[in-house]
């Protein structure tokens, strides 16, 4: 009786895992993703600020869509420029020398990434001096725990970059504006404390100028780890790719087996991650995101039907390569500089990788020992339909 008993609250444990990814807020897009992008140039007589939003949040965010579509249209757009331009400016600030900057806007546009529409608005600050401290804070869905926001920001100072990524309650964003280094070679400069600062780079040891130069941009954490913390945020919030991971594991496996599958699925979105950011694949965001749909309602059928699966690891692999893909989606946005693309994708698919590896841990140990028991199979088979269900929504809703 106490061996049945046992059992009973192993199986219960087994649906306890599978219920909260099903009932997660924002089942029906699996996908409650707020990706921003900031792109601020500093120039000599101004600071350009462009921030675009994708346009679900705007529709989510402030009432304006006026014919009910769903979508937002240049007439839409145009009518409540102001309205949208306000709730922009309420949820974020730019200061200068701890001093609150007045922008002035720019217009407001359409603009296109990866396949999905944005809305991006432009102002214009006033120039920044050499050596103020800049300072922006996104408040954006700041307290709002059902959307996981990312704000990718690049800042451009000529020829010098720096980028951080701002999410979760990180929000502020910090440097010092730096005069950019004059490099050898190139022409005269245009104004006369130009030509001082090259004058004076030029009498300074090599050592030192190298130094100086890497100092352009002070930021207050590093970029690989804002991209590690951006990968972990990532895969926390796509309930469709942590489904299918559970789809995976609960098939009837040796560790052998959990170890082939795993590691294929690593290999295979790492690949594709990659590629598809250097723009070498790309496939259009339906597509990716109906076969991430469908391989949850394939892989959850296989349990329904087949006690111990065999060959999972080609399966996951051929379906990893597909979701590696759908990884890389807040990343193609994002204009990396080239000198840091590698190690900004390794440290974002690093980040993914933790959390996998961390709820694999924590599953694989109960589902083992839980496989002991002659009731397993029925539960998988019933954890698995609500699992293939939940996949067929989303297939359905992608296919619209």
């Amino acid at each position: 009786m106490n061996k049945i008993s046992r059992s009973k609250r192993l199986i219960m444990s087994l649906l306890f895992m599978s219920f909260p990814l099903m009932t997660m807020p924002g089942i029906a897009s699996a996908h409650p993703l707020s990706a921003s992008y900031t792109e601020i140039t500093f120039e000599k007589d101004q600071t350009k600020l462009d921030f675009s939003l994708d346009e679900l949040s705007v529709l989510e965010k402030v009432d304006v869509d006026t014919n009910g579509d769903g979508k937002l249209d240049q007439n839409e757009l145009t009518a409540n420029q102001a309205t949208i331009i306000h709730f922009i400016e309420d949820s974020m600030y730019l200061e200068v020398g701890q001093q609150d900057q007045a922008g002035k806007d720019a217009g407001i546009e359409f603009s296109k990434k990866n396949d999905m529409t944005y809305v991006t608005v432009h102002f214009i600050y006033p120039a920044v001096p050499y050596g103020e401290t800049v300072h922006l804070n996104d408040g954006l869905y700041y307290n709002d725990g059902n959307t996981n926001y990312a704000n990718l920001l690049v800042a451009k100072s000529g020829s010098d970059v720096s980028q951080a990524i701002l999410t979760g309650k990180d929000r502020d964003w910090t440097m010092i504006h730096t005069e950019p280094q004059v490099e050898q070679g190139q022409g005269p400069a245009s104004d006369s404390s130009s030509a001082a600062a090259a004058n004076t780079a030029q009498s300074q040891p090599e050592a030192t100028q190298e130094s100086a130069a890497k100092s352009v941009f002070s930021l207050k954490d590093s970029a690989w780890l804002s991209f590690f913390k951006l990968g972990m945020h990532h895969i926390l919030g796509g309930y469709d790719h942590l489904l299918f991971l559970l789809a995976l594991l609960l098939g009837r496996q040796t560790f052998k087996q959990y170890a082939a599958t795993i590691t294929a699925f690593t290999i295979a979105h790492s690949i594709t991650l990659t590629l598809t950011y250097l723009n070498v694949l790309h496939f259009p965001s339906t597509f990716i995101e109906s076969v991430i749909a469908f391989s949850i309602v394939y892989v959850a059928i296989e349990n329904i039907f087949f006690k111990k699966v065999r060959f999972r690891w080609l399966v996951t692999f051929a379906f990893g390569l597909i979701h590696g893909m759908g990884f890389a989606d807040i990343l193609l946005g994002m204009d990396i500089p080239k000198p840091y693309v590698a190690i900004d994708l390794a440290s974002f698919n690093i980040g993914i990788e933790v959390i996998q590896l961390c709820l694999i841990a924590l599953a694989v140990p109960v589902i083992r020992y839980a496989q002991r028991y002659k009731g397993y199979f029925r539960t998988v088979q019933a954890a698995s339909i609500l699992i293939a269900a939940a996949g067929a929504f989303w297939l359905y809703e992608r296919l619209l």
